[in-house]
């Protein structure tokens, strides 16, 4: 807290203090105020009601008659295309900042966006004008939830998850519901479910079929991969890793155009490979990962992270403990930088190992 306090020029109390202040907020003897929630908030990535132990209902808003209620209708019918672009202007920069810098210092913006985009949804009459903003609701939602995931927020990224699946249904959007699916099955498989989760990215390749972009497939193969190595499903495993190399453009293009919230290439999926290889304790996931290494895009911090923390699991497996310890400090200091639960669970896992 102190640290947030001269990075953001601002004042907090004496460390005598914060800590006294900090035990009583654990046993719920002081409340916390909105000055050191908004703190708080940045530092841990949760939401007001998580911080403050608020249950969240679901309540339809409370309309004061058909006066109010037209007036929600009205406001909505004013976002047209442009507005809708402004959203999608809005996710594309929390994407840019949670990829460089963490998602814990984004949750008060996410919030808002998400809130933002939902009453246009909830008050937007007819399909015309419901459909480019529950487009836009789907790929902020599922980027919310991947930082709920990144925060340690389980609850809160399973039930951004549903609001990208049911968005994606409003839009007619069977990518964006593919997608949605996909990133929900690494829940399960967090939660200690990765066959549940298997079941379910393989669900989401049903529903994509084969009208998808070919990005996207292969994604939802290595994704299938991942996961199959987690539980244990070496032979299905392998096949799909097959599966994506064979779907992956050629090229070093890494964006899919019709998905943005997709990052592909080749490079990508041998890093991707590689980790998988890592969780099977394959030797070939050394080679892969250092390829990756050389050419991974500096600005993916996180995900450098990951790589890091791949590479020490490769190195375990070949019982390489001076690589293994070197990549995992950088993993280490990586998962810091951008504040990510999930990446430091994972390096306090791997520590126990060396």
């Amino acid at each position: 807290m102190e640290q947030y306090a001269r990075r953001n020029i601002t004042d907090v109390a004496s460390t005598a203090s914060l800590r006294v202040y900090v035990s009583e907020w654990e046993n719920g003897r002081r409340p916390i105020s909105d000055r050191y929630a908004a703190i708080l908030r940045n530092l841990l990535g949760v939401t007001d009601a998580e911080l403050r132990g608020v249950t969240q209902k679901s309540e339809l808003p409370v309309a004061d008659g058909y006066d109010d209620l037209l007036s929600r209708i009205d406001s909505a019918s004013s976002v047209d295309l442009s507005m809708v672009q402004a959203f999608n202007d809005q996710t594309e920069l929390l994407r840019t900042m949670d990829r460089r810098m963490g998602a814990a210092s984004l949750v008060d913006q996410m919030t808002g966006h998400l809130a933002a985009l939902e009453e246009a949804l909830n008050f937007a009459v007819l399909p015309a004008a419901r459909r480019p903003v529950a487009l836009a609701l789907a790929g902020a939602s599922t980027l919310a939830a991947w930082q709920a995931i990144d925060s340690g927020a389980v609850e809160r990224a399973w039930r951004n998850y549903e609001l990208a699946k049911r968005a994606a249904r409003d839009a007619e959007a069977p990518m964006y519901l593919a997608h949605a699916m996909g990133e929900q099955a690494y829940v399960l498989c967090d939660a200690g479910r990765p066959t549940l989760g298997v079941d379910l990215v393989r669900d989401a390749q049903r529903t994509l079929g084969q009208s998808g972009s070919p990005r996207l497939r292969a994604w939802l193969h290595a994704a299938e991969a991942e996961l199959c190595a987690h539980a244990g499903m070496v032979d299905d495993c392998k096949r799909a890793l097959d599966a994506a190399t064979g779907a992956i453009p050629s090229g070093a293009e890494d964006r899919d155009p019709d998905m943005l919230s997709i990052f592909l290439n080749g490079a990508h999926l041998a890093r991707w490979r590689g980790n998988v290889l890592a969780l099977l304790g394959d030797d070939e996931a050394v080679t892969s990962l250092y390829g990756a290494l050389e050419v991974m895009d500096p600005t993916f911090v996180r995900a450098r992270a990951g790589l890091h923390a791949d590479l020490t699991q490769a190195h375990l497996a070949r019982a390489e403990y001076d690589d293994a310890n070197t990549h995992l400090r950088q993993a280490r200091l990586l998962a810091s930088r951008t504040g990510s639960v999930r990446q430091r669970r994972r390096v306090d896992l791997l520590s126990e190992r060396l």
